[in-house]
């Protein structure tokens, strides 16, 4: 089994930001594509804020974050991962999208590469059959945010070899991460149990049992939940949770996974959470002018 030495990330998003992060600070020589510049340039400012961060809390050295910096390349230009050892997709949670990446990825990378996948729902197996390496394709899936977070879920495809998927175990531990496996079913573990969940909370707004905050503070107070499932929802995106549902609506045939009216409505008129500065809740700054605004 080689020792991997170079890791290339799709996607400049927060998801994406933070794996290079963590690739840079583990030692790793890191690719970080994203087709949009602006993205990449806001990914570049998120990850040297953060490591600088980390720098000020002793968490790192002052020589291992200049280190990291340094490890980081950022990139429009799909060839330049041509010689990366391992490349993990962050991209928008879409099985088209997503195999489009892997069948473009497959044809200009060196034969031994790993090909894994961020996402969180969607078939590794179906994603696998976009290139001519099954065996080398698996999912690997980071938490929100990915340098603070402890988990990686790895899902082996139909076809991903005992090497891929040790390999991966291996680069997951060399992160610091505790690692969890599932099968390629819609959902795995982790969405398998907390979508539906998030899903039952907006029924409970949409029906009326209770407002969001007696929800999200009974899930707080009364199951030690850190943060409650519509504000948790906010976080992840709204977006994000409907694409889930939908995948394990779809995928595994159940009507119990169906999407909530309310959560859809969210969605179709751009309230997609805190990305967006509204979502269940709104985060949009209050006007600071002192003044009321007039009732209708």
């Amino acid at each position: 089994m080689a020792e991997i030495k170079s890791m290339a990330v799709i996607g400049g998003g927060q998801m994406g930001s933070g794996i290079a992060q963590l690739g840079a600070t583990h030692g790793l020589d890191v690719w970080l594509l994203d087709t949009d510049p602006d993205a990449l340039t806001k990914a570049t400012n998120s990850i040297s804020s953060s490591i600088n961060r980390l720098v000020k809390k002793n968490h790192l050295s002052q020589a291992d974050g200049k280190d990291a910096m340094q490890r980081l390349r950022f990139t429009t230009n799909l060839e330049d991962l041509q010689s990366a050892d391992v490349i993990v997709e962050a991209i928008v949670e879409s099985e088209d999208v997503k195999k489009k990446v892997f069948l473009s990825l497959d044809k200009i990378c060196k034969p031994s590469t790993i090909l894994a996948s961020n996402t969180s729902s969607i078939s590794i197996t179906r994603l696998a059959t976009a290139t001519n390496r099954p065996c080398q394709v698996i999912g690997m899936h980071f938490m929100n945010p990915p340098p603070i977070m402890k988990l990686v879920e790895i899902v082996r495809g139909a076809a991903t070899s005992d090497e891929t998927f040790h390999s991966t175990k291996v680069l997951a531990e060399r992160f610091g991460k505790t690692v969890v496996c599932s099968q390629d079913f819609s959902g795995f573990i982790v969405n398998r149990i907390l979508m539906p969940m998030i899903n039952e909370a907006f029924y409970t707004l949409y029906t009326g049992v209770a407002t969001k905050e007696d929800i999200d503070t009974g899930m707080k107070l009364g199951t030690n939940h850190p943060m409650g499932p519509l504000e948790l929802a906010d976080f992840i995106g709204l977006d994000v949770c409907l694409s889930i549902m939908k995948v394990l609506h779809t995928g595994l045939g159940d009507s119990k996974y169906a999407p909530c009216p309310l959560l859809v409505q969210y969605v179709d008129a751009g309230r997609l959470g805190r990305k967006r500065g509204v979502g269940v809740y709104d985060y949009r700054k209050a006007p600071t002018d002192g003044k009321k605004s007039a009732r209708l």
